[in-house]
């Protein structure tokens, strides 16, 4: 089998009203997908997504003729380019795809098959006073969740404990509750400083006193020693981060820091599937945890589900969801089904060959940017 064309698709979907996300400046009010498709001499055709792609078209003939199973080659490949230029995981995430197709098999049973699902935890994405944070809460709860994720603005600092308190105080036991600072890394043209390990301790204080299950990027992504200091500080909060690591060598730089409770890798932004896998494997053998980050798009979403699930993380996986605003319809809109957890709260791994990516062509051609 070979590869015979790679393409790519930008899709702008619309946002109306915007997505206020706590990370961004302004809220967004288009959301931008790029899906990748690899079409080889035998008919199979693997698709990914993820990161944009741009400019990729200047090393697709790296991979155009050469076999579409030779997936090491084509990761070693790609890490070349990503030094010279973007993150181009989601070619790795289609050629997976493929394998997966091939085999017959779903893409976590190629991983190892740990596992065939994951408990979801709601991953919200806006700043909420604290009783709206409450409120929403409570719904997630009646939804089947068990757990989810708050994001704690530090310059707002009093705002956001205040929203965790009265989450706290709502859902009682019934819910573990995680916080995110979003200190790991900065949009394009932030140049304000991140918090340093002082002022993260006394963060990480009073969430434990909340009985919050993890803190995630207290501290710039690559401040690896303040975070292990941070860790071992002995606070009652496990440590969370890593998403945005830029290459392997950097998620093994965390691995050798013990910088982590909780590493959380995506497969689409950091270091691929293949080098997550090797990552999740070193995390889970010291018994730490491996949860990626999910914050793309449903395809991003599968694929980070079948490495974990292939390799038995959890206890959850990050399931980006904040209604009304943020919603699997919006997130997936390209997608014949939205994915969703069941009405236990739990992600299922697809049981169709590859990622089990259906999509909406209909839905493709009306985004199609």
């Amino acid at each position: 089998m070979r590869i015979t064309a790679i393409r790519r698709q930008r899709l702008l979907i619309p946002l109306d009203p915007p997505f206020p996300a706590a990370w961004d400046p302004v809220p967004r009010t288009e959301f931008p997908v790029t899906i990748v498709r690899v079409e080889t001499d035998e008919g199979v055709v693997g698709v990914g997504s993820g990161d944009t792609m741009d400019g990729f078209e200047a090393f697709e003939h790296l991979f155009i003729g050469q076999d579409p199973l030779a997936i090491a080659r084509h990761v070693r490949a790609l890490e070349t380019i990503d030094f010279h230029a973007g993150r181009y995981w989601p070619l790795e995430v289609a050629l997976w795809d493929i394998a997966g197709q091939v085999a017959g098999l779903p893409v976590a049973t190629l991983f190892g098959g740990a596992l065939d699902r994951i408990p979801a935890y709601a991953s919200c994405g806006m700043l909420l006073p604290a009783a709206a944070r409450a409120e929403s809460a409570v719904r997630l709860c009646e939804e089947g969740f068990r757990a989810l994720k708050i994001r704690v603005d530090p310059r707002r600092l009093e705002d956001g404990l205040a929203a965790v308190a009265a989450t706290r105080d709502a859902v009682g036991d019934r819910m573990a509750i995680m916080v995110d600072l979003n200190q790991g890394w900065r949009m394009a043209g932030d140049i304000s400083p991140s918090l340093d390990v002082d002022g993260a301790r006394r963060i990480a204080a009073r969430l434990a006193e909340l009985d919050v299950l993890w803190l995630e990027e207290p501290l710039a992504g690559t401040d690896l020693r303040g975070l292990a200091m941070l860790r071992a500080a002995g606070l009652g909060i496990r440590i969370a981060g890593g998403e945005m690591a830029r290459t392997f060598a950097d998620g093994l730089a965390a691995l050798d820091a013990d910088a982590f409770d909780v590493y959380q890798p995506d497969v689409v932004l950091a270091a691929g599937m293949l080098r997550t896998r090797t990552i999740a494997e070193v995390a889970l053998a010291r018994n730490r945890w491996f949860t990626p980050h999910t914050w793309t798009n449903g395809i991003g979403l599968l694929a980070n589900l079948h490495v974990a699930a292939g390799v038995g993380g959890g206890p959850f996986i990050e399931f980006p969801y904040d209604p009304p605003a943020w919603t699997p319809e919006r997130r997936d809109a390209f997608l014949a089904e939205p994915i969703r957890p069941d009405r236990d709260g739990v992600l299922l791994v697809p049981a169709r060959p590859g990622l089990g990516i259906v999509l909406d062509e209909t839905a493709i051609a009306r985004y199609a940017a």
